[in-house]
């Protein structure tokens, strides 16, 4: 079943916004976007793989990750969270950083995702704000739309395995 993905850059404002649905409930999306067990298992596009080092997913804490290559080379980032809502919203400083979590570049975004229950699916709404079009850019240009799209494809195959085994 295709899902609902909008994906949407605004240069003026230097922001992404995403809005992807999927087929499973709230408390289900939630997990697979907050727990590091869940996240390991979609967000990177194939044939790369997520790995965490780690997450504290609270206000003020950060969650610390590589995306693994085939030839097991990691690209690392850190996520500073600076708002929780349970169930409804979160948002956090994204940064490319070293495997302790230093920065390693100036260019970073602020992500806002917001969860929304709607009957038997749950749709996620993203915005990325960048710091400038620079870095903006640089993300189209790396393929972020494609490697988004594969990542909520992703998703979806990991979430039918958990509904589907309840």
């Amino acid at each position: 079943m295709n899902q609902l993905f909008d994906f949407t850059v605004n240069k003026d404002t230097n922001t992404i916004h995403i809005t992807r649905e999927f087929a499973a409930d709230l408390d289900l999306v939630w997990d697979a976007f907050t727990k590091a067990e869940m996240l390991d298992q979609w967000l990177a596009p194939k044939p790369w793989r997520t790995q965490t080092k780690e997450m504290d997913f609270r206000e003020g804490g950060r969650w610390l990750y590589a995306m693994v290559s085939p030839e097991n080379v990691s690209h690392w980032s850190l996520v500073e969270f600076i708002k929780i809502e349970d169930k409804s919203f979160f948002s956090g400083r994204n940064t490319f950083s070293d495997e302790n979590g230093k920065s390693i570049s100036s260019g970073f975004s602020l992500t806002s995702n917001t969860f929304k229950a709607t009957g038997e699916t749950t749709t996620v709404y993203v915005e990325k704000k960048f710091d400038s079009l620079s870095t903006l850019e640089m993300m189209v240009a790396k393929g972020f739309k494609e490697g988004m799209a594969m990542a909520m494809s992703n998703l979806d195959e990991y979430l039918l395995t958990l509904v589907t085994s309840k």
